[in-house]
């Protein structure tokens, strides 16, 4: 069982955080506070910071989950004459063709299954063939699968034929290597809940300067317009509608430790040992990845179903709930299948505590594991 009476969130955000970040909600704030403007502020510089992009970009902040970053940014860039190619092989990568459809704005489609990366050739292909495309839209991590997208490949790509990338960094910022010198973007989206493990709530987006200035009235939304957001912010430190301003303060907490702790180098080594260790221990009891290891991000592992009858999953997610562990559902329509987050103020003794209390509920719904068969053997 886990020390503290909440249960460990084994799941891609909301997640376990610190009780640090937890203590920063303590107390009220004023949204017209200076000590809370202060903190807003400190929040968008840290994260311009973490993408090397404080010279080409800007931070805009945005109430909501990440889904409300992603909608806002899309409605604030793309023109309204404009055509998005999006890369899908995933959940996230549909919704980002859905809030396109529903705002009115063209796009088309370049589709994987969701346990294969994006296809860079055919990439390159589809901006040959369509010179109408104006943005292209990715998927950093695919927290359908965990599959891993060669983001650095695709900007290269989007990069060379002259059009704009867009990236959905949700499940990846903070953790995996996203460095504006290296991989041109003209934004990326985020949000408080995934790597960084701060709490639900806001969502943001690093935006090219020139090209939000450029974007001014061509939004679809009042309340997601983020160049509006922006300049209100660049006027006087505001936001325009009130703020979650006990997000913001737990979100300064969050990126505070993740300074201390070494920034995004030693975020990926921690998630990446969690990574391995719950891979070696499941494959240990006979579980199956969707995944192969190269196409494995360090965030969220996607295994297949036991064929064993004896495994139903509700009960098995509600006895491990029980015993104070929370994992994710599958979301894939290739293969039955649930999963198990990596990313949280997790470590080496939690996922240690997870793989033993995985293999108690196994024995006690009667599912033979490969453990079992080699200490009977």
């Amino acid at each position: 069982m886990p020390d503290s009476d909440d249960p460990v969130l084994l799941t891609p955000g909301p997640l376990t955080t610190s009780a640090l970040t937890k203590a920063a909600m303590l107390h009220d704030w004023g949204s017209r506070d200076g000590a809370f403007i202060d903190a807003n502020a400190r929040v968008r510089r840290r994260l311009l910071r973490i993408a090397h992009a404080e010279d080409t970009h800007v931070c805009v902040p945005i109430q909501g989950s990440g889904t409300f970053a992603v909608e806002a940014t899309l409605g604030t860039l793309i023109p309204r004459d404009g055509k998005a190619l999006i890369l899908v092989n995933g959940a996230y990568g549909h919704r980002m063709a859905k809030i396109l459809s529903v705002i009115g704005r063209n796009y088309t489609i370049q589709e994987t299954p969701e346990n294969v990366p994006t296809d860079c050739t055919a990439l390159d292909a589809a901006l040959i063939a369509d010179p109408t495309i104006t943005h292209v839209l990715a998927v950093h991590c695919e927290t359908t699968s965990g599959i891993l997208n060669p983001i650095q490949d695709i900007s290269a790509a989007v990069a060379r034929h002259d059009r704009k990338l867009i990236i959905d960094a949700m499940s990846a910022f903070g953790a995996l290597p996203l460095d504006a010198n290296e991989i041109t973007f003209e934004a990326v989206m985020a949000s408080s809940n995934k790597c960084l493990e701060g709490v639900p709530g806001l969502g943001f987006a690093l935006i090219e300067k020139k090209a939000l200035v450029a974007a001014k009235g061509n939004a679809h939304s009042l309340a997601l317009d983020l160049y509006d957001q922006w300049n209100a912010m660049e006027n006087n430190g505001q936001w325009r509608f009130t703020p979650p301003t006990h997000v913001i303060f737990a979100f300064d907490k969050a990126i505070e430790q993740f300074e201390a702790e070494g920034g995004q180098p030693f975020r990926l080594a921690r998630y990446s040992e969690n990574c391995r260790l719950l891979i070696s221990g499941m494959r240990d009891m006979g579980f199956q990845t969707l995944l192969e290891d190269d196409l494995q991000a360090p965030i969220i592992v996607t295994f297949h179903m036991p064929e064993d009858p004896a495994f139903i999953f509700p009960t098995f997610y509600d006895r491990l709930r029980e015993k104070g562990y929370i994992i994710y559902p599958g979301k894939l329509t290739v293969a039955e299948s649930f999963r198990i987050g990596c990313i949280g103020d997790i470590r080496r003794d939690t996922i240690e505590g997870a793989l033993r209390t995985i293999k108690q509920v196994l024995r006690d719904m009667g599912v033979s594991t490969s453990s079992d068969t080699n200490a009977a053997e």
